[in-house]
């Protein structure tokens, strides 16, 4: 019983002392993961844990949606309005058990957030 309390402990440190641009990426790298694994399930007819899946990709981007201060830089009312069409497309695809749905706004995410992360890193190093 110690180790899961263990780890939970752990990860609970881990995002009470990471950096804004950290929790940033660990957000993004959560919610390609639920997408993958939401469209995995689809595939594999596990609607149950696609939903599960895809609502908390869902939960996240409404979380990065409703953080992002659109007032601080030019390019982040177009990111507001990205969050917005992929919520939609989620919302779609959740009800229309649609995996390639799913799949295409992962495929819209993933490079945003390989780009998160290198300006992170350049953040860090600069």
């Amino acid at each position: 019983m110690a180790a899961p309390n263990m780890r939970d402990r752990y990860l609970q440190d881990s995002i009470n002392t990471a950096s804004p641009a950290k929790l940033l990426i660990m957000l993004y790298d959560r919610l390609i993961l639920d997408l993958m694994q939401g469209e995995e399930a689809l595939r594999a007819g596990e609607l149950e844990v696609a939903h599960e899946k895809i609502t908390h990709a869902q939960e996240i981007v409404i979380e990065l949606q409703v953080s992002l201060d659109v007032e601080a830089w030019s390019g982040a009312p177009g990111l507001a309005n990205l969050y917005g069409y992929v919520l939609t497309e989620l919302i779609g695809a959740n009800i229309a058990k649609d995996a390639d749905r799913v799949a295409a706004v992962r495929g819209f995410l993933e490079p945003l957030r390989d780009a998160w992360r290198e300006a992170a890193a350049s953040a860090v190093a600069g």
